[in-house]
């Protein structure tokens, strides 16, 4: 019986940063007035699919209503794109990559007539 271990594979993991924006529901935490929020997140997976479905899917487990899910793409998409990064948004996406993570990063409530951006804080 051999004792050799297979290498491991490079993990095809990246990680995706997402802007969702959130209604209200019961429980879901958001401040008193708020209609809904927007959160940007760090998500890990194969391809942006996978790391949409991951991100929604914890979303809802935590009592929030998910309404729509824009991506940004990984770091290198980004970073080709002029978006500056700092350290400790990469931070973030690092462990978001080690953890095999959604990381909700920021969260802006929308009170009353706020309209979403697709602008990244």
């Amino acid at each position: 019986m051999s004792d050799t271990k297979k290498p491991k594979k490079p993990s095809r993991q990246q990680v995706y940063t997402l802007l969702v924006q959130i209604g209200r529901k019961d429980g879901d935490g958001l401040p008193e007035g708020a209609t809904g929020a927007a959160l940007v997140c760090y998500a890990s997976g194969i391809d942006e699919a996978e790391a949409v479905r991951e991100t929604v899917a914890i979303l809802k487990q935590a009592d929030t209503n998910p309404l729509d899910v824009t991506g940004y793409g990984t770091l290198a998409e980004r970073e080709a794109e002029g978006h500056e990064i700092d350290t400790e948004e990469r931070a973030l996406m690092q462990r978001a990559l080690e953890e095999n993570s959604v990381i909700v990063a920021h969260m802006t409530p929308f009170f009353g007539d706020d309209e979403a951006s697709d602008e990244l804080p």
